[in-house]
């Protein structure tokens, strides 16, 4: 009988410490829902230099990364970067596999659908590259032409309006390259992406601007805790200047500031 009450209060004994432990977990995530327990999983695609890109050591660097990096700090929480294929994040942010996404996405309303997302962190817009020898100035020119865009990107939308001949390809570095090499009529895609391409090298040049456009963080439509402490993290990265200075680091000038501000 006495081994039986025994048995009995320490299963008892070891609910209490379960449902402890749970409590912990929940406090030191301050409600937020994270992949692991003290970590901000990000990802990003690390094939768009100079945002993020692979280094020698295997791990991604850029731009995204250190700002993901920075944010975390201010989180309080470790970063763990993700390789991720561009066309898959935002998906993969939606099912949880990742906490967010700092990937240099455009907010759009396709996308709010699927996930929120913060302040901005940079604000870009996307421009025509074309060969050197191209008579190809406007986005009128386009009509008809082959157009090379990377996957899951806004710009083929914007091609789609000129254009049904559009090739999707895995990053706006690889469409660039195959543009430089002779392939395809132009290529759709960020204004600084085309312009780091340019200094590499690159046999391209840039036409016209096609407009403006803002960059942000993505995070689960079913984690508000997370977007809200990732928009102060922001706001505090604004105004100490952090972010000035890894947009200069990279571009060698403020991306970080909103031209119509």
């Amino acid at each position: 009988m006495l081994v039986k009450y025994f048995v009995k209060g320490l299963l008892v004994f070891t609910l209490l410490l379960a449902l402890a432990a749970c409590g912990s977990k929940d406090a030191s995530t301050d409600g937020m829902k994270l992949v692991d327990e003290g970590k901000f999983t990000f990802a990003a695609s690390g094939e768009f230099k100079p945002f993020s890109y692979v280094n020698k050591d295997g791990t991604m660097i850029g731009f995204d990364i250190e700002v993901g990096e920075a944010v975390a700090k201010e989180l309080g929480l470790d970063p763990v970067q993700k390789k991720f294929k561009f066309g898959g994040i935002v998906e993969g942010v939606k099912s949880g596999r990742f906490d967010a996404a700092v990937a240099s996405h455009t907010i759009t309303e396709e996308r709010l659908q699927a996930v929120n997302f913060s302040t901005p962190y940079y604000y870009s817009g996307p421009q025509i590259f074309v060969r050197p020898d191209s008579s190809i100035e406007t986005l009128d020119d386009l009509k008809g032409k082959e157009i090379a865009v990377s996957k899951g990107s806004t710009y083929a939308d914007t091609a789609a309006k000129v254009t049904e001949n559009i090739i999707l390809l895995d990053s706006d570095v690889v469409a660039l390259e195959a543009l430089s090499k002779g392939k395809h009529d132009a290529v759709i895609t960020d204004f600084v992406t085309g312009k780091e391409a340019i200094g590499a090298g690159m046999k391209i040049v840039g036409k016209e601007l096609l407009g403006r456009s803002e960059q942000a963080i993505a995070v689960s439509k079913e984690n508000e805790k997370l977007l809200e402490d990732i928009n102060k993290a922001l706001e505090t990265l604004r105004d100490n200047g952090t972010l000035k200075k890894i947009s200069e680091k990279y571009f060698g000038e403020d991306i970080t500031v909103d031209p119509e501000s």
